[in-house]
């Protein structure tokens, strides 16, 4: 969970360097800003359901608002609503503030 976490974090960071760097502040690069700030949650691990789902609502939005580019905002909204089901991590800031959360499986023994 830690990698996903860092890979997806980064990545989003990355995205909205590069949206800086190739063209003037504009109204476009207001969803990056968005999408880094929860890359940032994500790395750190805190709030990270409500990150992932902000995350991959973003970029959704993003994929739809430019399909001429729509894999990687896609594989990202992918990664964010993967980390918003199954939690942050025993290596989190969550894990240490909430405690960590265990998926079992159910009990099939009657």
């Amino acid at each position: 969970m830690l990698t996903q976490r860092v890979i997806t974090g980064v990545s989003l960071i990355y995205c909205f360097v590069s949206c800086l760097s190739t063209s003037p502040v504009n109204a476009e690069c207001i969803p990056r800003v968005i999408a880094a700030s929860g890359g940032l949650l994500l790395l750190a691990g805190l709030w990270t359901p409500i990150a992932g789902a902000l995350i991959a609502a973003i970029e959704i939005w993003i994929a739809l608002s430019h399909p001429a580019d729509h894999c990687a905002p896609l594989f990202l909204a992918a990664f964010g609503a993967t980390l918003a089901m199954i939690g942050p991590g025993a290596w989190s800031i969550d894990a240490r503030l909430y405690g960590r959360k265990r998926i079992l499986p159910p009990d099939t023994t009657e």
